[in-house]
């Protein structure tokens, strides 16, 4: 019996064992969908880390560079589809499989793919939110702000990297005017959660209850490394309740977890999903 045919085996049987369980994605589920992962298959990084809150917040050479680059990467995520893996999970939702799913992802692919009980753990970078009068706005129509306001340069994709970020010229970085709100002239930031920022708590506590409710965690696509993601596989572990992962490369709950399947996700997923 080949390594698929195994881990879906076992994947079935967790399932069927642990029948109401709490999913946790991560940024592997939506590389097939085009968006870049941020680590590795040994959990190290494949780029120089993203800006951090601090350096957003702090530092208007730092906004400026965000938003250049974001100009030329958003349009990765606008139009990025929903793969196996997303319509597998939201089909095993709706056969009530899945009590939450839980994403690190910003990408709203789960939503677009049919998932309904979500929690987008870092929030979403399709809207944009004022620090000063907490008004928000749709990304795309940002978008078409900035392109108006800065005409050398265009959303023509460049070398993409994660969360719609893109490497583009430090001159064109230079030279770029950063959007303020139009309601009150404030400081607009992607409704995401930077590295270095805090995961409300209200979203912590409700993706706790969840694991806690739930038979068991399964946790797609992700190496854990980051606290936000890992402190629900450590909860899990906690109460007693079986972690199951699936995820090519190392993972930072690989010694909490009952099953480790190394298949990708996306035949993973969408032939565990034909079976059930």
């Amino acid at each position: 019996m080949n390594t698929l045919h195994t881990e879906i085996s076992g994947l079935r049987k967790f399932v069927a064992e642990h029948p109401r369980l709490v999913v946790l994605t991560g940024a592997g589920i939506s590389a097939s969908s085009g968006i870049p992962t941020y680590r590795d298959r040994q959990g190290t990084w494949r780029h120089s880390a993203p800006i951090t809150h601090q350096e957003f917040i702090g530092d208007g050479d730092h906004r400026r560079r965000y938003w250049a680059r974001s100009l030329r990467g958003w349009p990765v995520v606008r139009e990025a589809r929903p793969n196996a893996a997303h319509l597998a999970l939201a089909q095993l939702e709706r056969r009530g499989h899945v009590d939450l799913l839980i994403t690190q992802n910003v990408d709203r692919l789960h939503q677009r793919a049919g998932s309904h009980a979500v929690i987008d753990l870092h929030g979403r970078v399709d809207q944009v939110r004022c620090l000063a009068c907490g008004a928000r706005v749709c990304r795309e129509q940002l978008q078409q702000r900035m392109l108006r306001d800065n005409p050398r340069h265009s959303d023509r994709a460049g070398a993409v990297r994660p969360d719609g970020d893109a490497a583009i010229d430090a001159d064109l970085v230079r030279q770029f005017r950063p959007p303020s709100c139009d309601a009150c002239g404030g400081t607009l930031i992607p409704d995401v959660v930077f590295f270095g920022g805090a995961v409300p708590a209200a979203r912590v506590q409700q993706c706790q209850a969840a694991v806690a409710a739930a038979d068991a965690l399964l946790a797609v696509g992700s190496s854990l490394q980051v606290y936000s993601g890992f402190r629900f596989c450590r909860l899990a572990s906690q109460l007693g309740k079986p972690l199951a992962i699936i995820n090519p490369g190392i993972t930072r709950a690989d010694s909490m977890a009952t099953l480790k399947c190394h298949t990708e996700c996306e035949s993973l997923l969408a032939a565990l999903a034909a079976r059930l």
